[in-house]
């Protein structure tokens, strides 16, 4: 009987290296694959980057904007209009205004929307432009509260804009969805209204993208937004060809040394006038700023008594002292004076050469009446 043939103990480990050789090959190919891929994508994105700005862009639509309703819109500004100088300047202006009229408050506003939307920046903004106190919360967290208090804030904004004629462009539900058309449009109507000393950018004007939901399918739409123009703002002169200039521009520019004498002459002509009534000015700028002493001053120059009723005697709003300085204005012309050359809201807000303009019209009438 012949004895079993002997395997061989090399023919298992051989074939587990193999097996192993094998695996390590089909790794190795795997990874070389997966190497190759990403250095294609990256090349290719590379690419990309390169050849974007040559290409028609895109708008991005984020997947929030996609959960609409039918017949439901949203808009979003298109990203080339985002880089448009003028629109970038126009932004930067409004930020810098907003953090001057807000630096007593240790308020700091980087971006309109971020910084905007739940309605404590605009209430304190309007609160030191109108110097008038809101009835609102301070600090509200829920978003029930931020848009009961942007309500509040938006309807005193309203009830200043209004009576001037302005358009409403904004809502509540789109400054709190940080809509930064609507936040744009809404601190134009301010910066203008209040005469902010600052010179926006002219012919201003977005592109901006709609997007409607119409039978469960996503409409995308271009028109053409503007947020600022010479023509629309003409009547307010904000955006109108500088006045031409008179003796108050060459002294400022020129002869500030005298400014101090005319100052000095004014006050001598007002106060002996004023002092009739037991009241006195120091200061030019700031105590005809509320226009109650313009209008006492009338009174006295013409020698009539200002019913009380016509004229607020203790102005709380930027409104009502706007309101006296207006009234005093009509009667300066009804008294046979031009129209002054200033504009009421530029004595409001304590502009001195506005100021001295509309005392020396009366000074150069009125200055040999005892």
């Amino acid at each position: 009987m012949s004895a079993a043939p002997v395997r061989s103990p090399t023919l298992r480990p051989h074939r587990m290296k193999k097996e192993e050789s094998f695996l390590g090959k089909l790794g190795g190919t795997l990874a070389r694959k997966k190497k190759a891929k990403e250095v294609s994508d990256l090349q290719e994105e590379g690419k990309n980057a390169i050849n974007a700005p040559m290409n028609p862009s895109t708008v991005d639509i984020h997947p929030e904007d996609t959960l609409l309703e039918e017949n439901e819109e949203r808009t979003m500004i298109d990203p080339n209009s985002k880089e448009d100088p003028k629109f970038k300047e126009l932004i930067k202006v409004l930020i810098d205004w907003i953090n001057d009229v807000l630096v007593e408050e240790r308020i700091i506003v980087k971006q309109l929307e971020e910084d905007l939307y739940d309605g404590q920046v605009l209430q304190k903004l309007l609160e030191k432009l109108a110097d008038r106190k809101l009835n609102v919360a301070e600090v509200t967290q829920s978003e029930i509260g931020q848009k009961q208090k942007l309500q509040t804030v938006l309807e005193a904004v309203h009830d200043l804009l209004r009576p001037h004629g302005w358009t409403i462009k904004w809502n509540v539900d789109s400054i709190h969805g940080k809509n930064l058309i609507s936040i744009l449009h809404l601190l134009v109507a301010l910066a203008m209204h209040f005469r902010a000393p600052i010179r926006l950018p002219e012919h201003v004007s977005v592109q901006v993208v709609v997007v409607r939901k119409r039978e469960g399918l996503l409409q995308t739409t271009h028109v053409s937004e503007e947020l600022t123009t010479t023509t629309e703002c003409s009547d307010l002169n904000f955006f109108s060809p500088k006045p031409e200039r008179d003796a108050f521009d060459t002294l400022f520019d020129h002869a500030p040394d005298k400014l101090s004498v005319v100052k000095k002459s004014l006050i001598t002509f007002v106060n002996k006038h004023l002092n009739k009534l037991n009241l006195e000015v120091t200061e030019l700028e700031t105590q005809f700023a509320d226009g109650v002493y313009l209008v006492l001053l009338m009174g006295l120059l013409e020698d009539y008594f200002v019913p009380l009723h016509n004229f607020y005697l203790t102005p709380e709003s930027f409104e009502q002292k706007v309101h006296n300085v207006s009234f005093a204005f009509e009667l300066m012309q009804d008294g046979g004076l031009k129209k002054p050359k200033a504009r009421p809201e530029d004595v409001v807000n304590l502009d001195l050469k506005s100021t001295l303009r509309v005392l020396y019209n009366l000074f150069t009438k009125y200055k040999n009446i005892e």
